[in-house]
């Protein structure tokens, strides 16, 4: 793995977990309020920004050029690497810091949903319970969360800065 995909995406994983780590103090600190879905959005198109640099880097080293599937490729595995210390960043904050985040989580969205809907989603937060129970599960929906819109963002950053040679 070359030097600008690891720096790039250890950059950026720094981004992506300060932030999850804040999320969590936060909902730790004040567990009646919610934080929006948006925050964490936000922190990941932060560090995402780490892909588009990577991808300038990789055509700059290549003297100004990169095909698409280098340029995916590139962003891809900063996208990879950003993803996966999210996920181990979350494993250790679920297992040490808030095991019954998924307790919570389900009494919140209980809490918000309407008289009419209470009964379907009891019973899908039961369901997301019980797989959360399962660490492989957690695994897969946290890679959920981040990993798809890094590869949209990797795909659209390739996209946009590949630059072919002009014969």
């Amino acid at each position: 793995m070359n030097n600008i995909i690891l720096k790039n995406g250890l950059f950026g994983s720094i981004i992506v977990s300060a932030l999850l780590v804040s999320v969590t103090i936060y909902m730790k600190s004040y567990p009646e309020k919610e934080v929006s879905m948006i925050f964490g959005f936000a922190g990941m198109l932060l560090a995402f920004i780490f892909v588009v640099k990577g991808i300038k880097q990789q055509r700059d080293a290549n003297n100004g050029y990169i095909s698409l599937g280098k340029a995916f490729l590139t962003g891809f595995w900063i996208t990879l690497i950003i993803s996966t210390i999210y996920v181990l960043v979350w494993l250790v904050i679920l297992y040490t810091f808030f095991p019954n985040f998924m307790e919570h989580y389900a009494n919140m969205a209980i809490e918000k949903a309407s008289p009419n809907e209470v009964v379907k989603v009891t019973e899908e937060m039961n369901t997301y319970k019980e797989m959360y129970k399962n660490p492989v599960m957690v695994i897969l929906f946290t890679y959920m969360e981040i990993l798809p819109l890094g590869i949209v963002f990797s795909l659209v950053s390739a996209l946009i800065l590949k630059k072919k040679p002009i014969n």
